[in-house]
């Protein structure tokens, strides 16, 4: 038989490629099928395991973190309330859920509304937000997550069906709501007299203020601040533009102040509702070390920006895969959040039925996103 000089390269070339693949044991798992130091680590909110029994606040933690436990969750996130916080109320809260075997790595903190919208008492508020993180980082805190929303474009969300009837969270940018009396489309709906209007220019001077005084607190503190992009990111909510809609308000925010401390929450469905690649993204951020949280979840975009349908994390647009891979590639170590569960009838038929958003799932579809986040992260360790 004649062997051709193109056959002989190619067969190289597959030897070569074959060579260099990972080899996998199909029979053995890796060591590295959990979390460990030097892995991403899977997160819910703590109240992401539905309703338990009342008792004291250990008997209600220890429920709470079993129910996270049994998913194989051991990392959580929470809110806690009003600022500045104190040290004994952070240090009593990590502990109590330590001691169950579930480690609070990011807390989200709010009410420096002062401070976002440039008013009197802004001075004050940044004071509250500077303690909080130090009180953070006196007790290991690691993570301080934060919103700065002009306003949330949470009226144009409803729900949709999904498959076999399960609820899926839709956008609509163009959606007819109600206002004043009267049906208009949420784009045309005007500023909330608490919120007012605000322009990028204005938005930007107010964060840039607001970085210049935390960052360096949070820098001395050990702690990282993560600023969650704005979901929905429609162009223009109540009047105001929004700073975190778009990618490169993503990296004008972290060259305000140019350290680990002033970071993002990655979030790779809403870096597909802006039609952008959450691969290419990711890899950009975690380049600079600025992924400070991650959010995990899949979506179907019709139109960028404006329609889009949060859907089962197994059946949107975003290779969930390529993006667990480069969170793996980039050796991300922080926590991945595969948030925004599905309705489905075993959680709408449970006593006390509360979705955070409409078409939204509580602890059985967490459980599901759980399942496959884990799969995917193992695959990613085992790959490489």
């Amino acid at each position: 038989m004649k062997i051709s000089r193109r056959s002989l390269m190619q067969t190289a070339a597959a030897a070569s490629a074959a060579a260099m693949a990972p080899q996998v044991d199909a029979a053995t798992m890796p060591p590295n099928r959990f979390e460990g130091k030097d892995t991403p680590k899977l997160c819910l909110g703590i109240g992401d395991g539905g309703p338990v029994a009342q008792g004291t606040p250990d008997e209600m933690a220890a429920a709470s973190a079993r129910r996270l436990c049994q998913i194989g969750v051991q990392h959580a996130i929470t809110g806690m309330g009003r600022i500045p916080w104190e040290e004994d109320a952070l240090r009593t809260l990590l502990d109590r859920y330590k001691k169950n075997g579930v480690t609070i790595g990011n807390i989200m903190i709010g009410g420096f509304d002062r401070a976002i919208y440039n008013r009197p008492g802004k001075d004050e508020d940044i004071e509250k937000v500077i303690q909080s993180i130090q009180v953070a980082g006196k007790c290991g805190l690691p993570v301080v997550e934060y919103n700065w929303y002009a306003h949330r474009a949470m009226e144009g969300y409803f729900a949709e069906e999904g498959r076999a009837g399960s609820g899926w969270t839709g956008f609509d940018y163009d959606r007819e709501v109600e206002s004043g009396g009267k049906k208009m489309k949420f784009r045309d709906l005007p500023p909330l007299e608490r919120e007012g209007a605000h322009t990028l220019d204005e938005m930007w001077t107010n964060i840039a203020y607001f970085l210049k005084a935390v960052i360096p607190a949070a820098e001395k503190a050990g702690v990282r601040l993560a600023l969650h992009p704005n979901d929905p990111p429609a162009p223009v909510s109540r009047g105001s533009q929004q700073i975190m809609g778009t990618v490169d308000g993503w990296k004008k925010l972290i060259a305000i102040v140019n350290s680990p401390a002033n970071g993002i929450t990655f979030d790779c469905g809403v870096t597909k509702e802006m039609g952008q690649d959450p691969v290419d993204v990711c890899r950009y951020f975690l380049s600079r070390d600025r992924i400070n949280h991650c959010h995990f979840r899949n979506v179907k975009v019709p139109k960028p920006y404006e329609r889009y349908s949060e859907v089962f994390i197994d059946e949107g647009e975003n290779n969930m895969f390529a993006v667990m891979r480069e969170l793996v590639r980039g050796k991300y170590t922080r926590l991945i959040y595969p948030e925004h569960p599905r309705a489905i009838d075993y959680d709408r038929e449970r006593t006390n039925f509360r979705p955070q958003y409409p078409g939204g799932g509580t602890y059985a579809a967490f459980a599901y996103n759980v399942g496959y986040a884990r799969a995917m992260m193992q695959a990613a360790l085992t790959v490489g």
